[in-house]
């Protein structure tokens, strides 16, 4: 049996007792939604999207979510959780996705508990087990279930699976919480991330698909793909003066490029 098969199987088990997908839009919830969605046509069940709305996460993110879950035919809530209620939270702790996990899941199991769903899934996969992600931790605490990180499947496995299914969004690039651009024990401040989420978008406004803006006080720190550095440079003057115009004094191009996690590195995560 592939991988792809006993992820159908056990997505099918979960389904027949009655799921619920916490879905982002990303390829990965994607992908459990696609499977779920089609045993729950062969079983006659409803399987029950959820979107988290908050204001740590690119807005784009739940039209997106919308997009998908109507073209899998799911029933698609979405719940609006704002952080910023939470003053640990807005510290922005080293474990700082540890408790906001706690408190959108918490949310989610509610509303499955509410419509007699008995299992949440989520699309945690196996190389998020290879980095920093402390809020695996409370899913696991939580009880809900992360069926491709069991199965051992990895982010290209499921792009792959996801582009063999025609799913849409098999190539979408991933969108992490806005609160990674910045350091840990950095207030969080709402008015800063639309600054950063705006000066992302001008960018990737330019061609650019992937885009991290990582702000250090008054420097703003810009990660693209390396392979994209020339291409960038040559709208060096426009991307200064839009980030300038966002508030951002000193602009920087990460010389490392992209890569996920950079805000981890020199991190003593055993306070976490």
């Amino acid at each position: 049996m592939t991988k792809l098969e006993e992820l159908k199987s056990e997505i099918r088990s979960l389904v027949k007792d009655g799921a619920c997908i916490a879905f982002s839009g990303g390829v990965d919830s994607s992908l459990i939604l696609k499977l779920a969605a089609d045993a729950g046509r062969e079983l006659g069940r409803d399987v029950h999207a959820v979107t988290f709305e908050t204001r740590l996460h690119p807005v784009s993110d739940v039209q997106v979510s919308k997009s998908v879950a109507k073209e899998m035919g799911a029933i698609h809530t979405i719940i609006r959780v704002d952080e910023f209620e939470n003053r640990d939270l807005l510290k922005n702790p080293v474990n700082r996705c540890y408790i906001c996990k706690n408190m959108l899941f918490s949310n989610l199991l509610d509303l499955a508990k509410e419509n007699g769903l008995k299992y949440v899934i989520d699309g945690t996969n196996a190389d998020d087990h290879k980095v920093y992600r402390p809020g695996i931790r409370a899913l696991k605490e939580l009880g809900v279930i992360s069926p491709l990180a069991g199965l051992g499947i990895t982010k290209a496995e499921v792009r792959a699976f996801a582009s063999s299914l025609g799913i849409s969004v098999a190539s979408r690039p991933s969108a992490p919480c806005m609160a990674t651009r910045l350091p840990y024990d950095t207030e969080i401040s709402f008015e800063l991330l639309e600054r950063i989420e705006k000066g992302e978008e001008f960018i990737k406004g330019l061609g650019f698909s992937i885009v991290r803006l990582r702000i250090h006080k008054d420097i703003a720190r810009i990660e693209v793909p390396a392979d994209d550095f020339m291409k960038l440079i040559g709208y060096r003057d426009q991307v200064t003066a839009s980030l300038k115009s966002l508030g951002f004094t000193y602009i920087t191009l990460d010389m490392e490029g992209f890569r996920s996690g950079s805000m981890d590195i020199g991190l003593d995560k055993s306070m976490a």
